[in-house]
Parts: C-alpha cells; sequence; structure tokens
C-alpha cells in the first residue's frame, strides 16, 4: 500500500473508532464532522437530517448558509440532480460533476443563491438510513464541498466504505421506538432482563422458563422492535423507556 493509501486508511479507522465508541449524537456528531472532512477532504460540509417531519441541516463551519439561503436552497432543489440523488435516489456516493457540467451546475439556482457564495464548486454527495425520531424513519444526506479541484476516485471509494459505517453507528445510536403495547407482559420482563445484561440462561432462571422459551420471546421482540440481535434490541428497549 502506498503512503497516500495508508494515511487514507488511519482517516477512515478515526472515523469508525468515534463510531464504534459513541455513547449518543449530541457528543458523537460535533467530534464527528472534522474526522469526516479529514477522511474525505473538503472545505465545508452539510450533514441533513431528513425525517418525517421535516429536514435539519447542520454545516461545518457553523451556519455556513443563512437563513436566506437556505430558503432559496430547498426552493430551487427539486431542480438540482444532486439533491435528488439524496433525496429520492439511491444515494450511493456520487460527485457532482458524474451527474452533470460546470456549466449546468453554475446555471442551477442553487448554485447562485447559495452553494457558489460559500465556495462549493465540487460537490461529493451521499445518502443513507441514520435511525428512528419519535417521527419516524430518517435518513441523513452528507455533503463534502471543495472550492479548488474535484474529488478523486480515491475519496469516492473512502465515501462508499464509510456510508455502511456510518448507517450501522446511526442505527445503533438511533433504534425505533416501540409502543409498549405491542410486547407482551413476557416479551417486556425478558427485555427488561436482557437490558440489564443478563444472559438467557440467567433470564430463563428468574422468569422460572428455559432458555430455548426464553430465546423465542426475544425472537417475537427483534421483529416488533425491527432489530436483529441483542445489543441491538437492549438499546431499542432502553429507548423505549
Amino acid at each position: 500500500m502506498t503512503p497516500s493509501g495508508e494515511a487514507g486508511l488511519r482517516r477512515i479507522c478515526a472515523v469508525i473508532d468515534l463510531l464504534i465508541d459513541a455513547v449518543d449524537e449530541e457528543t458523537l456528531l460535533p467530534a464527528l464532522f472534522p474526522v469526516l472532512l479529514r477522511a474525505v477532504p473538503g472545505d465545508t460540509l452539510t450533514w441533513s437530517t431528513r425525517t418525517p417531519a421535516g429536514r435539519h441541516p447542520v454545516t461545518l463551519p457553523q451556519q455556513l448558509f443563512s437563513p436566506q439561503a437556505l430558503a432559496a436552497f430547498f426552493r430551487d432543489a427539486p431542480e438540482d440532480p444532486l439533491f435528488r440523488h439524496t433525496n429520492g435516489g439511491s444515494g450511493v456516493p456520487m460527485r457532482r460533476s458524474d451527474l452533470q457540467s460546470r456549466t449546468e451546475y453554475h446555471r442551477l439556482g442553487t448554485y447562485g443563491e447559495a452553494l457558489g457564495p460559500v465556495g462549493a464548486e465540487y460537490q461529493l454527495a451521499m445518502a443513507f438510513p441514520a435511525g428512528w425520531t419519535s417521527a419516524g424513519r430518517r435518513t441523513v444526506a452528507l455533503i463534502v464541498n471543495r472550492s479548488g479541484s474535484d474529488f478523486p476516485d480515491a475519496d469516492l471509494e473512502s465515501a462508499t466504505l464509510l456510508r455502511a459505517r456510518l448507517t450501522h453507528g446511526l442505527e445503533r445510536l438511533a433504534p425505533p421506538r416501540v409502543p409498549v403495547a405491542d410486547l407482551t407482559a413476557r416479551e417486556a420482563a425478558v427485555l427488561d432482563l436482557l437490558a440489564d445484561g443478563l444472559t438467557d440462561q440467567q433470564i430463563g432462571r428468574r422468569l422460572a422458563v428455559s432458555a430455548r422459551t426464553v430465546d423465542k420471546h426475544l425472537e417475537h421482540a427483534y421483529a416488533k422492535l425491527r432489530v436483529h440481535n441483542r445489543v441491538a434490541a437492549a438499546a431499542a428497549w432502553r429507548a423505549a423507556g
């Protein structure tokens, strides 16, 4: 591996380490943004969370766009192919230059009103599932901006590697909130003990049932919580209160 390849791998690992160690988003995101900008080098970034209740964009640096610029951006966004890609397309990492020429980009309302004034001449964007809020499922669109030169293929590959890790990390921190009424009393009792760190055998002894029965209760609870393993189920149950 070349020295530049090793440096890129270290930057990606720094992002993954943050995601693994994170205990909540409030402390994760301020630390994550500058590390992301090193893993996929750029001048600025936008992290736009979308839920059924609406969009919530945050930027690095903070307040990169004025309220007026944001309003103008979203007014013109339906005509922007990169926005359409992250809003309703596959969301895989994509450079703006893969979708349109610079001349076409400069003609967009989004460029004239918002992106051009902040030096976003080149962009790399992706979107990914990012857990749940009380309003429902959410996704995040991550856009990295540059003023000087376009993103090489290596940055596109880094973004592709990070996309799955970002999804996994945020799904863990924001599991679905399931009404207690959707679970049976025995499933809730099993989840209470699971969240306390007990094994199937220990839970079975507490509830006077077999470990196989405990496993069956967990299997049903996983489906209701929309998770696939013990760690995610415990996190979702704690989040549900």
